[in-house]
């Protein structure tokens, strides 16, 4: 199945239409949501666009095609809002002998890997800044943010299909792939 992949939209009504977009485009039936949907949070500029009402308008007609995590910028009010699930601490998700570890990364993150086997991956956002790198025995793994990248990165997302990580600007151009299913690289 063919999986996007996205974090840190917080409240861009501008940035979550053009994720939208990117997800027609790219034939995905589901979307990973790595948490901080909402609100911009306290160390954030406002980012372009913030609505988060109308982030909301958009996302709830897809309550089926989404799976999240909480971020650290999500409250219970944002569940009252939202129509799917978004106060899961993590997801996993099997791919062939491997798991995938899903999480926003403000608790669990390559400095603080959760209880995974060798050969595993973390993936994870709140940092903002896309990854894709193999960490000891794991993949460490990471979209980047859809509305405030940071460390010089783009606006962006990443595919995950038949094991192969994709990293992509928000316009939908691939920069960097790798094979989840060797931890060789």
């Amino acid at each position: 199945m063919r999986l996007l992949i996205a974090s840190d939209i917080h409240g861009s009504a501008y940035y979550c239409r053009k994720l939208l977009e990117a997800g027609e485009r790219e034939e995905a039936p589901r979307m990973l949501l790595l948490g901080d949907i909402l609100y911009h949070g306290p160390r954030n500029d406002l980012p372009k666009d913030y609505a988060p009402k109308d982030v909301i308008a958009m996302l709830n007609p897809l309550k089926e095609e989404i799976y999240c995590v909480r971020g650290n910028c999500e409250a219970e009010v944002d569940q009252m809002v939202l129509e799917f699930p978004v106060m899961a601490d993590y997801c996993l998700l099997p791919l062939g002998e491997q798991m995938i570890y899903a999480t926003h990364g403000h608790i669990y993150n390559e400095n603080n890997l959760p209880p995974m086997k060798d050969g595993d991956i973390l993936l994870h956002g709140h940092t903002h800044v896309p990854r894709a790198d193999i960490v000891g025995t794991h993949w460490i793994l990471n979209p980047g943010s859809v509305a405030i990248p940071k460390g010089g990165s783009r606006p962006g997302y990443a595919i995950l299909q038949d094991g192969i990580f994709t990293l992509k600007d928000i316009d939908g151009s691939a920069y960097k792939e790798v094979d989840l299913t060797s931890i060789m690289g």
